[in-house]
């Protein structure tokens, strides 16, 4: 994120998903950290001060939800449950005391990433933030315009670049045709409806090969839209 080192505290005692999460953050250039003393998770979150806490619920001695609220009391820093307990009952419980987000084991390194930065984003107001936007578990790396999709990544033209960013960054909400093809402009290649039409139909067909059929929805006479 920039040209700073963003410090992620990870609280999960399964040594092969914390390491493959450990090691993908650090892919992004993230400072990892593993807690170490789980009888004293929060004195480890008070020594590394972390812009982001990663909290398993079922953890040696006292669980996730203990340590949430002990970080809670006296610090705002944004917390993610990760964690394969994601009945209703236990993601209100992370709610209530205080979690901003929760990932269900098991997950998609990429989509957890892309979760993470969104947090961090909204937390720290990270505006100018280049990074991946996530929507239904589809990731659009903005750094190098390519889309991944349960563990696949899948090569993208300029345009259909052009076109999932707009519909992501306005993710739930109509995108009109007009305001596709002034983004489509910015290329080298004249665009006009056709055109416009004959991208979609491509980038729909990439993407129901990848498992992603009905990922963009038509909205007749008003434009195109993604759902969160």
């Amino acid at each position: 994120m920039g040209n700073n080192i963003y410090k992620v505290f990870i609280a999960e005692d399964d040594d092969g998903i914390a390491n493959a999460v450990a090691k993908r953050l650090s892919q992004w250039d993230f400072d990892v950290r593993r807690a170490e003393n789980y009888r004293d998770v929060y004195s480890e979150f008070a020594d590394y001060e972390p812009h982001i806490v990663l909290l398993d619920i079922s953890l040696p001695f006292y669980n996730g939800f203990h340590w949430c609220g002990e970080i809670r009391q006296k610090s705002t820093c944004p917390i993610m449950f990760i964690s394969g307990a994601s009945d209703n009952m236990n993601i209100v419980t992370a709610m209530t005391l205080g979690a901003d987000d929760f990932i269900a084991k098991p997950f998609d390194l990429d989509v957890l990433t892309a979760k993470i930065r969104a947090l961090l984003r909204r937390s720290y107001d990270f505006a100018s933030e280049i990074g991946m936007i996530e929507v239904r578990g589809a990731v659009l790396n903005t750094g190098d315009a390519t889309l991944t999709f349960g563990g696949e990544k899948i090569e993208l033209t300029k345009n259909e670049y052009r076109i999932l960013e707009t519909l992501f960054e306005n993710r739930g909400r109509i995108v009109s045709r007009e305001t596709l093809m002034n983004k489509l402009w910015q290329t080298d290649s004249f665009i006009d409806e056709n055109t416009l039409s004959v991208n979609i139909m491509r980038l729909r067909k990439k993407l129901e090969s990848a498992g992603l059929a009905d990922l963009i929805a038509t909205k007749v006479g008003r434009g195109y839209s993604v759902s969160s």
